[in-house]
């Protein structure tokens, strides 16, 4: 298949708010992204099975009112659960950022460790400071890892703004997230350790997970925004990169996006 076919899936509306930079992402990388309001799929307008990449993008769906991703969560559940159960069997891919991460967990679509993907496992509880948190943070991807997204990366910078985004888990969940090696990307320091303090862990998250994915890699959700680091003038230090001679020819979000557009043109 030809990037070009690759069609992305960027649902819209009640609050959600990074639609434009998450289609600029896909189009970035050669996809053909489309932008539908989530009563229009509800109403069977569109489909799932028209799209072999389906975002959840960032912002406050519902106004958070009862919760981060909660209200979104089970408008899709209880709406579309049968179209998304035949797109993650038909091994198309998901990405939640932000308050779409938080839609994917309350789903159960991450970590899905049994296979049931819509039993809620893991969650994303407000950040240990209390308040909502706007600044740049390091990640390190797990090379053991399933994920697709993250296919031969080791560290990246994103930005990140969230209020509600600490990983919980049970201990028996966590330990075998772990196991499996589900924790895409944490949080770390400069030096590349585990971040365990604030602000490198900006919000308190258990062993510094700040990505999960599901067994099978293509449902993959995390709290940083890829989709606002698409040009390295988007970066908060890029005039002394360009003075340094270190300005990248892209944002470093790219990666998640290219990654997943290649794996599909490879694969259907």
């Amino acid at each position: 298949m030809k990037k070009s076919d690759v069609k992305v899936l960027v649902i819209t509306g009640f609050g959600l708010n990074c639609e434009k930079e998450t289609a600029a992402a896909c189009k970035l990388v050669g996809a053909t992204p489309e932008l539908v309001h989530l009563n229009d799929l509800i109403a069977g307008k569109h489909t799932l099975d028209e799209y072999h990449f389906l975002t959840f993008i960032g912002g406050f769906s519902f106004g958070d009112h009862l919760g981060s991703g909660t209200v979104f969560a089970n408008r899709v559940k209880f709406q579309l659960r049968e179209q998304l159960q035949k797109f993650v069997d038909d091994g198309k891919l998901v990405i939640g950022i932000c308050n779409g991460f938080q839609t994917l967990t309350r789903l159960g679509m991450v970590p899905a460790l049994d296979g049931n993907y819509f039993e809620q496992k893991v969650a994303l509880a407000h950040n240990d400071t209390g308040v909502f948190r706007d600044d740049w943070c390091i990640l390190k991807a797990d090379p053991q890892s399933p994920c697709i997204f993250t296919r031969n990366m080791d560290q990246v910078r994103l930005p990140l703004r969230h209020g509600e985004g600490k990983f919980v888990a049970a201990p028996e969940i966590l330990a075998e997230i772990e196991a499996k090696h589900l924790a895409a990307v944490r949080y770390v320091n400069a030096d590349g350790t585990p971040a365990t303090e604030f602000p490198a862990n900006p919000n308190g998250s258990l062993n510094s997970i700040a990505g999960i994915c599901d067994p099978t890699g293509r449902i993959f959700g995390l709290m940083p925004h890829p989709e606002a680091f698409l040009s390295p003038f988007n970066s908060p230090t890029w005039t002394q990169d360009k003075a340094d001679g270190k300005l990248a020819a892209e944002g470093e979000g790219v990666v998640f996006f290219r990654n997943a557009v290649d794996y599909i043109a490879e694969n259907f």
